[in-house]
């Protein structure tokens, strides 16, 4: 993310943002990586993907109420169209953007 661009302008865009609320600390968050390089690998730019570490971004964290990491979101054109705490599955997550990518 440049510093051009802000979280509220990315959101914003056309395209489907999937978002990951995670900290360093987190070893449930750490098992996301590997799922969200699969998820970049099967859709491209069809979708983007941004990592939100709680810890340097607690103001934004706090105002979308993340309480416990990893949470995932999914933003199209400004609006929160899913959200879910834990770790998510490949399969689920590419499922879940489909409608968003075509």
């Amino acid at each position: 993310m440049s510093n051009v661009e802000t979280f509220g302008t990315i959101i914003k865009g056309e395209t489907p943002v999937l978002v990951d609320f995670f900290a360093t600390w987190c070893g449930p968050c750490k098992m996301m990586q590997p799922i969200l390089e699969q998820v970049h690998n099967r859709l491209g730019d069809k979708v983007r993907i941004l990592k939100i570490d709680v810890d340097k971004n607690q103001r934004l964290a706090s105002e979308l109420n993340v309480s416990s990491v990893p949470t995932l979101a999914i933003f199209h054109k400004g609006e929160i169209m899913w959200r879910q705490a834990g770790v998510q599955q490949t399969a689920a997550l590419i499922d879940l953007l489909k409608p968003y990518t075509s």
